[in-house]
């Protein structure tokens, strides 16, 4: 056992222990946090890596002391800054982080969404999304789980008909365009994107290639209501919550979106990029 594996079993079993004093079952404490009882489970058994998000909420639902609770979030960054974390992540399953993911969706109210290559998982097809997890299976030698993957990728997108959330996604052009699937996918798609554009509870951006950046895009990222940031890199999933870091994601969302075209202007773009798809051979 190596001593990654150690210090995830040793802090699956200290949250084990506070919901336990807590007189709190697995699924009366997934009631409280609005989680799936399997990950109350994978976490207290170390069948998955607490993020620090984790810790939080666990030790909010529970009343932890404040020192216990720093503890915790200490031995949870700690985790996760491990070199080896993000491929233990990806091996544990790819339907486990999809349920982290949403998880975290559930308890946030506005949405920020930027995106310089990919299609939102939040709006991918079924079979976009296949392509697209059949690649990172590749990439990270994840647990094959496919099926349950998009299964519960598609869940997620229930949130979307929720009028009481706001969702602002602002992508490039460019990423409309990259193949990760057949041309017949990627057609479907952009159908896709066209009817989710006009929910009205929806702002969906495009950056057009002739437009003037404001600024040069690294990553993409997710900002959750005002009170965090979640950033990915090729090896990590970088979670951000000092004011100052937000505050300059926001900043730099309202940039791009100022320059994004938006409503009939973005659907035009949507439906040019779709008419250059029709006349590529379907794979």
């Amino acid at each position: 056992m190596t001593s990654f594996q150690q210090a995830r079993i040793d802090l699956g079993s200290q949250l084990r222990q506070l919901r336990e004093a807590a007189h709190l079952s697995g699924k009366e404490l997934a009631e409280r946090l609005h989680w799936q009882p399997s990950k109350v489970s994978r976490l207290e058994n170390a069948r998955q890596t607490a993020t620090e998000d984790d810790v939080v909420v666990w030790a909010q639902a529970v009343q932890a002391a404040p020192e216990t609770t720093d503890e915790l979030i200490s031995q949870a960054i700690t985790l996760l800054e491990r070199h080896d974390d993000w491929k233990q992540r990806h091996r544990s399953g790819l339907a486990a982080i999809q349920e982290d993911i949403r998880d975290l969706e559930a308890r946030t109210k506005l949405f920020r969404v930027f995106e310089p290559g990919i299609v939102v998982g939040l709006l991918q097809t079924t079979e976009y999304a296949r392509h697209v997890f059949r690649k990172v299976k590749r990439l990270y030698s994840a647990a094959d789980q496919i099926d349950a993957a998009v299964r519960v990728r598609m869940q997620r997108q229930e949130i979307l008909y929720d009028r009481s959330r706001t969702f602002r996604f602002v992508v490039f052009e460019s990423a409309l365009h990259t193949r990760l699937a057949p041309a017949a996918v990627m057609r479907g798609q952009l159908d896709r994107l066209l009817a989710v554009s006009t929910l009205p509870n929806v702002e969906f951006g495009v950056i057009p290639f002739d437009a003037e950046l404001p600024s040069a895009p690294i990553n993409g990222f997710w900002i959750y209501n005002e009170a965090m940031v979640g950033v990915a890199t090729m090896t990590k999933d970088l979670v951000l919550r000092d004011p100052d870091d937000v505050a300059l994601y926001v900043r730099a969302f309202d940039d791009y979106a100022k320059v994004a075209a938006f409503d009939e202007a973005g659907r035009d773009v949507i439906i040019r990029i779709l008419h250059g798809h029709g006349r590529q051979p379907s794979d």
